[in-house]
């Protein structure tokens, strides 16, 4: 009996033990989620920002070209 009694407390330092750790773990990762979402997000507004000037710069050009060529066209 006394082997079964060995067992049983060194089972349940082992399960002390894991519980104390996965807390740790969860506590120490919390969190984690939000950042990398908050982070992706700005990547993207950086990179629809730039989107955004290149698409402007070149319309503009486009219109300046399509003006240029209409003022030869006609006149």
């Amino acid at each position: 009996m006394e082997p079964l009694l060995q067992l049983s407390r060194r089972l349940g330092l082992v399960q002390v033990a894991v519980s104390d750790q996965l807390r740790t773990t969860l506590r120490n990762d919390r969190g984690e989620g939000v950042i990398s979402m908050a982070i992706a997000v700005l990547i993207i507004a950086f990179i629809g920002a730039a989107l955004w000037l290149v698409f402007r710069d070149v319309a503009n050009d486009a219109g300046e070209t399509i003006s240029d060529q209409v003022d030869t066209i006609g006149g």
